[in-house]
């Protein structure tokens, strides 16, 4: 997980939600992703998305059943989606994300019977980093904000 909240701060520097992911097979990292929406305007750049599409590209497959994915933050229902179909065996992450959390926040996609696979998951791994992380990259954007409004006009009643 420290390796993801590494990808997680390379997001930063492009302006982007720090979420950073890996994925691991046999022990080897072989698929790595963080956020870039902003830097590709891409709304499909998630950290998420990018590793699985490295890891696959690496192992020359896309059923990625003996891998796990470390992501800082919950995935979101596209990431969930893409995680089921890829056959991924396992996924580790950090943050649980309130907002868009579909892998136990706001829904479980991947323990939904329905679907022909589920994927073992693990939550809260260094949830406190990851979500201290994001805290201070919203509250820097707020303070942004407030910035170039300016300040408020006197009161006149």
């Amino acid at each position: 997980m420290n390796l993801a909240l590494a990808e997680a701060r390379l997001a930063l520097e492009t302006g982007d939600v720090p979420v950073g992911a890996l994925v691991v097979s046999a022990g080897q990292v072989v698929g790595r992703g963080h956020n870039g929406r902003e830097a590709r305007g891409d709304p499909l750049a998630h950290a998420e998305m990018i590793a699985l599409a490295q890891a696959a590209r690496t192992l020359g497959r896309w059923r990625l059943s003996d891998c796990t994915l470390y992501v800082t933050l919950e995935p979101c229902p596209m990431c969930a989606g893409a995680i089921l179909q890829c056959r991924l065996g396992h996924l580790v992450f950090g943050a649980s994300d309130s907002r868009a959390g579909c892998c136990g926040t706001l829904y479980d996609l991947l323990a939904d019977g329905r679907f022909p696979v589920r994927v073992a998951c693990r939550r809260g791994l260094m949830a406190q980093e990851a979500a201290g992380l994001l805290s201070g990259f919203f509250r820097s954007r707020r303070r942004a904000r407030k910035a170039e409004k300016g300040p408020e006009p006197p009161f006149c009643p």
